[in-house]
């Protein structure tokens, strides 16, 4: 099906006050999905996301022998493994722009025994992943670059993983912490993972430790700068439900933020896993309401629609950055996102892509090597929004729609990453059931 060139947006006509029911979380489906894959037995996922991102890992999945029985409608998907390694060990996976496909299968097949081949699209090929290649070369693994030094394409020619120690020296991503932590029970004895100099996105890398012990996997764990994986370890079959999406869920309460209303997700409260539910404490300091309970949450923007600008550490929750950005066009003051070098190696650019976009709605902003301040002097026009193939993009700047009639999104489809409905979600919000 073809992507629609682009999407105009408009002011709801009511007051926002609804319940919204968000698709299951990308990564946990992805490491979830992962983790199965490597057990013994028949798992039974629900809550599953269906969408570009986890497409590609069923995909690959299946390429690599695993037994998976998909129910769209439902949101399931059933998992028959034979534990520990993949079946087929000849096989070329590509992985499009999936940051979580490329770096979890890279590790868990370089654990394996044949030969494979990973690739991409033209931005994984930018991406960086040498980290993660170095890291499991130390552990015995050979991997060979096809094309450039530290990116994909790579060919994996495997054999087990041998017992050890590794570092992270200011690793760019925590998916190369995750990748290996999900692949070290594979190895022939304990792996220790050190990370030096700071860890981005700490919280998923507790969300990986969380699905690893709901397969029965156990890490001892030092404040997340120290991992001992203790063998012999296997992953074993279980039933897993996957909570919403919390990245998807900022958008939905940035539009109570802005407006004045009231937004509530089901299934996401304080007993999430996912970090980017810290996102709401960023918004009460902003002069938003926040009431939740462990499995829910209600944002209510202030009434008068007045926000306060902020001045934050974004590092543990990079992906929120651009739901504040453009939330922040619409503050009093300005707003100050700190410590997110990390956006420049996403999808895009998204320090470059913020700034560039903003722009186009007349705000005015200051970019450096990890931090990104915006300055709302004016209030903010309509503009055609780039997205930069960057799904964050899309959603992020649907926000702008809200307070500013006929802002267009170019691309809108590119949401199809981890959200393929958001649009049709997104257009029901102010309207009466």
């Amino acid at each position: 099906m073809n992507r629609p060139d682009a999407i105009t947006l408009s002011p709801p006509h009511g007051r926002i006050d609804c319940t919204v029911h968000l698709p299951g979380s990308k990564s946990l489906t992805n490491r979830a999905l992962l983790v199965s894959a490597l057990a013994r037995g028949t798992s039974q996922l629900s809550g599953v996301l269906f969408s570009d991102d986890t497409r590609r890992m069923l995909d690959a999945l299946e390429s690599l022998g695993v037994g998976l029985r998909v129910d769209d409608i439902s949101c399931r998907v059933r998992v028959d493994s034979s534990g520990g390694f993949f079946p087929d060990g000849q096989v070329k996976l590509h992985c499009g722009n999936a940051g979580t496909v490329m770096r979890f299968l890279l590790a868990a097949c370089s654990a394996g025994q044949g030969e494979y081949e990973l690739d991409g699209d033209p931005r994984m090929r930018e991406r960086p992943i040498g980290q993660l290649v170095n890291a499991l070369r130390d552990l015995g693994a050979q991997i060979a670059y096809a094309g450039a030094e530290g990116y994909c394409p790579l060919t994996v020619h495997a054999g087990r993983l041998r017992a050890g120690s590794v570092v992270f020296d200011k690793p760019v991503s925590s998916q190369f912490v995750s990748a290996l932590l999900m692949a070290a029970p594979l190895a022939s004895g304990d792996v220790m993972i050190d990370v030096a100099r700071g860890l981005p996105s700490r919280p998923y890398v507790s969300m990986t430790l969380s699905v690893m012990e709901a397969f029965g996997v156990e890490v001892i764990a030092d404040g997340l700068q120290r991992f001992v994986v203790p063998a012999p370890q296997s992953y074993k079959a279980t039933s897993y439900s996957v909570e919403p999406d919390a990245s998807a869920a900022s958008y939905f309460f940035g539009a109570a933020a802005l407006t004045g209303g009231r937004v509530t997700i089901e299934g996401l409260g304080s007993a999430s896993t996912q970090g980017d539910i810290g996102f709401v404490k960023i918004l009460e300091q902003m002069g938003c309401r926040v009431d939740a309970s462990p499995r829910s949450t209600t944002v209510t923007g202030p009434a008068d629609r007045r926000l306060r600008g902020v001045d934050v550490d974004l590092n543990e929750m990079p992906d929120m950055a651009q739901t504040l950005a453009v939330i922040a066009a619409f503050a009093e003051g300005p707003t100050c996102i700190r410590n997110v070098s990390n956006l420049r190696v996403k999808e895009t650019d998204r320090l470059f892509a913020l700034s560039a976009e903003l722009g186009r709605l007349g705000v005015e902003t200051e970019v450096t090597d990890d931090s990104l301040i915006v300055r709302p002097d004016k209030p903010p026009t309509a503009a055609r929004i780039k997205t930069y193939d960057d799904h964050r993009m899309a959603m992020s700047f649907a926000l702008a729609g809200l307070r500013i009639d006929g802002v267009v999104i170019e691309d809108p489809g590119c949401v199809s990453k981890t959200f393929p409905d958001f649009f049709a979600t997104w257009n029901q919000l102010g309207r009466k059931p």
